[in-house]
């Protein structure tokens, strides 16, 4: 029988991708979630524990039931100003949480984890394109909190024999190519679905923050990932586990090239046939005018590459199920 694999958070944007990707290379999925802001329509019929991450005793009886051969995590809150509103929510749920879950792996053997991380730990960085080596200076609450369950995941593996691979995201954007899992998030602060979200009309005119910085046209350049390639990185780093690779290792996902907020608007506009109404307004505190990340270690060490990096495939795989979903998912 295939192994059985955890999935955190498996009703999220992201989760619920590689928890059809971890399925679709032959894996068995058990989907553990507390429904906060997931949605049981992504789950797509999957197996499913509903368990809070504070619940200690809830989630030791789920992982002693269960024994998965490894878990992937991606329960968080993930708004950077919520997080500089209400830290403690963010530091109570995402690293007490991980706490929790590690312990829990402890109780029951579990001894392999990927953790889904973020480029936020690395705060502005020093050098663009950003490396693995690159200063971690988170510069808001929410980096400092997955950079604490980074720690987590070195102590634990010092202290108990926890193998892990931590995978810091740039910007997550897309759609399953056959259009059966999207983006929903409430609220919405992702630039490519509201972007599509005003071209439709469903929103009003986008806001473009600052477009004064020092980038060829004035706008942020960020590094835009296809969901579905964040999905096989996932599964590359479960397999590896499994394989018995061992330590506690962290790896870039991003497509190693950057598209500004201008280009992804005209990405929107050709795309869809319709223009996207937008407007100009200040700058963020603390938005760097370039993001953009190496992976040339997870390409390196796990074989992995992006195969969807062109910005309107990714635009298009977004509008297609946003098309079928103007209302997102039904819950």
């Amino acid at each position: 029988m295939p192994p059985l694999i955890l999935v955190v958070g498996g009703a999220g944007y992201i989760g619920s991708h590689t928890a059809l990707a971890l399925r679709d290379a032959g894996l068995r999925t058990l989907v553990l979630d507390d429904f906060s802001t997931g949605f049981r329509g992504a789950l797509l019929g999957g197996d499913c524990v509903e368990v809070d991450l504070l619940d200690a005793p809830r989630l030791r009886a789920a992982l002693a039931t269960h024994r998965p051969a490894a878990v992937v995590h991606f329960a968080a809150r993930c708004y950077v100003g919520e997080s500089v509103r209400d830290p403690g929510a963010y530091y109570r749920n995402n690293v007490v949480g991980t706490l929790h879950l590690l312990e829990a792996m402890v109780a029951s053997g579990v001894a392999n984890i990927v953790f889904s991380s973020t480029c936020a730990t690395y705060g502005e960085p020093d050098r663009v394109p950003i490396e693995e080596t690159c200063p971690q200076r988170p510069i808001n609450p929410y980096g400092n909190t997955k950079l604490a369950c980074e720690y987590l995941l070195h102590d634990f593996g010092t202290a108990h024999g926890i193998r892990s691979i931590a995978l810091r995201y740039f910007n997550a954007a897309g759609a399953d190519p056959q259009a059966r899992l999207g983006e929903d998030h409430r609220p919405e602060t992702h630039l490519i679905p509201l972007a599509l979200a005003a071209a439709a009309g469903r929103r009003p005119p986008l806001q473009v923050f600052g477009a004064d910085y020092p980038t060829p046209d004035g706008t942020c350049i960020r590094d835009y990932i296809h969901v579905a390639d964040l999905a096989d990185a996932h599964v590359l780093a479960v397999q590896s586990l499994l394989a018995g690779t061992g330590g506690c290792r962290a790896f870039n996902l991003g497509n190693g090239s950057g598209a500004s907020v201008a280009e992804v608007i005209a990405a929107v506009a050709r795309v869809t046939g319709r223009p996207v109404p937008h407007r100009i307004v200040a700058r963020r505190p603390g938005d760097p005018p370039r993001l953009v990340g190496s992976t040339a270690k997870i390409t390196r060490e796990l074989g992995w590459r992006p195969r969807r990096s062109a910005l309107d495939q990714i635009v298009a795989d977004a509008w297609a199920w946003h098309e079928r979903h103007p209302d997102g998912y039904a819950q």
